[in-house]
């Protein structure tokens, strides 16, 4: 395995039963850099990450973390990892703190030590206040923060967060983010799951698609969004005009659709430089006056349905819009 690559996943299969999780999973994350694994419920992200932290035996294939083979080297794979899973698996028990204080002991940490970590991580996730409440007294937020914090104790080199952000409010979302920006800025990497693709656009280097067991798509948020070619036009008219649609259909991909009262037009397009000039261009010669024109460019969201057959398409408008008929 190149030193630089501290998650490496080689043709990884696993089954359950007549179920198929895995179906021959590949993909590497290189030394400091956030992998966004995607994928609808069910497409075997949840368990490829439990094989990469050694908690589930794969039928096939190998994988490597931080240099050391899951199944082989499970051990020493454990002691580089921090893992936040959807669950909150903290004792509710215990207070915050003693929370933080006993995951520190077991990572191998000095009394003294441990109780100094744990103090840094409630200053650095603001749970100081909450600190000696115990867990159960804590908001679903808070929760969600003191098992990401733990995550963290020892420092270790590869971070496992699945869906870390799910029920936090805005604010503490933000804040995990930073967090996970800077862990990486000192060198961890991070391979994370989510289920807000605005997260994976803004934290991942790198975005893998997995649906059915596979991998149907790998790159960056960029290259995905450019990989369907396609854009969402709307156009709106000072007043109805009858060969608007007309006029537009060139540009458009499938149907035009109008709105009832005729002065909203909205299409797929190709997603190409200068299109609402040329556009508008195409309306001035019909001789409908335009109000507005505006491209939409494919989101990650627009992306992920239509690898996932998600069947989120842009002709799927509103209930005012219809067809336009010749």
């Amino acid at each position: 395995m190149n030193n630089e690559t501290m998650i490496e996943v080689e043709s990884l299969t696993k089954h359950f039963g007549a179920t198929v999780a895995l179906a021959g999973v590949s993909f590497s994350v290189p030394r400091g850099a956030i992998l966004g694994l995607l994928g609808p419920n069910g497409a075997g992200k949840t368990t490829a990450l439990r094989i990469l932290t050694t908690l589930t035996m794969p039928d096939g294939g190998r994988a490597r973390v931080a240099g050391f083979d899951v199944v082989h080297d499970a051990a020493a794979v454990r002691r580089n990892i921090g893992v936040a899973a959807q669950d909150a698996t903290l004792d509710e028990t215990l207070t915050g703190r003693q929370n933080l204080v006993m995951v520190a002991r077991l990572s191998g940490l000095s009394r003294d030590r441990a109780r100094l970590r744990a103090s840094e991580l409630l200053e650095q996730f603001e749970l100081v206040e909450a600190a000696d409440r115990v867990l159960k007294e804590y908001s679903g937020g808070m929760r969600r923060r003191l098992d990401v914090g733990a995550s963290l104790v020892a420092r270790p080199p590869v971070l496992f967060f699945d869906e870390p952000t799910t029920g936090l409010d805005p604010t503490s979302r933000a804040r995990v983010w930073e967090i996970i920006r800077g862990l990486v800025a000192e060198g961890a990497t991070v391979l994370l799951t989510t289920q807000y693709l605005d997260e994976a656009d803004e934290l991942a280097d790198r975005i893998v698609v997995v649906n059915h067991g596979l991998v149907i798509a790998d790159g960056t948020a960029a290259e995905l969004k450019t990989r369907t070619g396609e854009a969402r036009l709307e156009v709106a008219l000072s007043e109805a005009h009858p060969e608007a649609a007309a006029a537009l259909a060139p540009f458009v991909l499938g149907d035009v659709q109008v709105s009832h009262d005729g002065q909203r037009l909205r299409g797929r397009v190709r997603s190409e430089d200068g299109l609402a000039t040329t556009v508008v261009r195409a309306l001035d010669r019909a001789e409908v006056t335009v109000d507005d024109v505006i491209v939409h460019q494919a989101s990650l969201d627009d992306v992920f349905f239509a690898l996932t057959d998600g069947r989120r398409d842009a002709d799927d408008f509103s209930p005012e819009m219809e067809v336009a008929r010749p």
